[in-house]
């Protein structure tokens, strides 16, 4: 084998078309654009969504929906998890502080709201942003107290 032997393996190259390099090679002239549009102009690129000039998909479809601006996010904290967590550390009170520290609740801003899932047996006084009803009431049945932040 000499230098002069050596060419690619076979089907490793392809023929490359020179588009655009005069009449002789065939690919002159147009350059395989076609005649006038904006396909045929230099810059023209496909918008996402473009359909030929159809009205767009995104535009027949009607909108729907609606989003409350005022809506707040509670973080669900139940009854049962209060009672293991007063078990566990000896509280009486439990606050947003006590939430965090134990690691039920993660960040600072978040609202709690505690559900009546679960039984409570210690008369605790908890603080949260908001308390379902039945949560409240079988809070102040053990001898607890409910105060909203």
């Amino acid at each position: 084998m000499k230098l002069h032997n050596l060419k690619p393996a076979a089907g490793s190259t392809h023929s490359r078309r020179r588009i655009g390099r005069g009449p002789g090679s065939g690919l002159g002239g147009t350059s395989t654009r076609g005649h006038k549009g904006a396909k045929a102009r230099s810059g023209y690129s496909k918008k996402i969504g473009f359909e030929g000039g159809q009205m767009p998909l995104q535009r027949r479809l009607p909108k729907f929906g609606f989003k409350n601006i005022n809506h707040k996010e509670y973080f669900a904290v139940n009854l049962s998890t209060l009672q293991r967590l007063a078990e566990e550390k000896n509280l009486t009170k439990i606050g947003l502080a006590e939430l965090r520290a134990a690691g039920i609740v993660k960040g600072k801003n978040t609202l709690v709201k505690i559900l009546a899932k679960g039984e409570l047996k210690a008369a605790l006084e908890v603080e949260a942003n908001a308390f379902s009803k039945t949560a409240e009431e079988a809070i102040k049945a053990v001898g607890g107290n409910t105060t909203i932040i």
